[in-house]
């Protein structure tokens, strides 16, 4: 579990986060929803570590971030994993060698070692007959689960995820948002997800955090999106025609 009390970020004269304070759960895919410039990238790399926020804490299981050594930093690095917008493969790697990279730099597994847990990854995300091939090999969206095995081989305690489907076709997309979940849920791992796609919203929003203009304007779930009477989030997810309509037919299912 994550939890961000209070959070405060600012760059210059602009103040991007105005006092977040939100909790990510382990074992559900916790979404970051809201308009370019509402705040959520900054809000994903404070968590990442990449920016300090000027007031409040981020803690990671109890242990907050801000008051931990060098040392215990980089050892809290380790239990992270990230899936990167564009996937951020390495082309001249194999599929095999883009996953196991991350084994090679942060434990002390011998080559046979890296190479089973490599193969075990693989087969989660059903990569069939890819390891040897370079990324520009094989299509976007099994690169998505070369990036997502890469995130995972390291057995981490939470996993950020970037825009993980953009660049991708509906179908494909869905795909990846369901696999983000599957593992999320069977390694019980504290899943934060950064996106603009309201089909993952739809469908993997076990828990939402909607900013807007760096203030959270709402959270809930997946199911609470039919039901609430919050404007800002409603004018947000429901902007198209197609998604009011499926709002007004699920409210008269019930």
């Amino acid at each position: 579990m994550i939890e961000v009390k209070n959070v405060e970020k600012s760059f210059g004269e602009s103040k991007v986060l105005k006092g977040i304070s939100a909790t990510f759960d382990a074992g559900k895919t916790n979404l970051i929803i809201g308009q370019s410039g509402s705040g959520k990238t900054v809000l994903l790399k404070s968590l990442l570590g990449i920016f300090t926020p000027d007031v409040g804490t981020i803690s990671f299981d109890g242990r907050i971030y801000s008051e931990l050594s060098a040392d215990e930093k980089r050892a809290l690095r380790t239990e992270i994993g990230m899936v990167f917008q564009g996937s951020a493969l390495f082309d001249s790697m194999t599929v095999e060698e883009n996953i196991g990279f991350p084994l090679k730099m942060f434990t002390t597994k011998s080559p046979e070692e890296i190479r089973e847990r490599v193969n075990t990854v693989i087969d989660r995300v059903n990569l069939v007959n890819a390891n040897h091939k370079k990324p520009s090999e094989i299509s976007g969206g099994m690169q998505k689960r070369v990036a997502i095995a890469r995130a995972i081989v390291n057995n981490p305690r939470y996993l950020f995820c970037d825009e993980p489907n953009s660049g991708l076709d509906p179908k494909t997309a869905i795909v990846i948002d369901n696999l983000i979940h599957e593992i999320t849920v069977e390694y019980n791992i504290t899943t934060v997800v950064n996106t603009h796609d309201m089909n993952s919203v739809m469908e993997i929003g076990d828990k939402i955090i909607f900013l807007k203009n760096g203030i959270l304007a709402w959270e809930g779930s997946k199911k609470d999106i039919f039901k609430t009477d919050n404007e800002a989030i409603v004018d947000f997810v429901y902007s198209s025609n197609l998604f009011k309509k499926i709002r007004k037919a699920q409210n008269k299912e019930e």
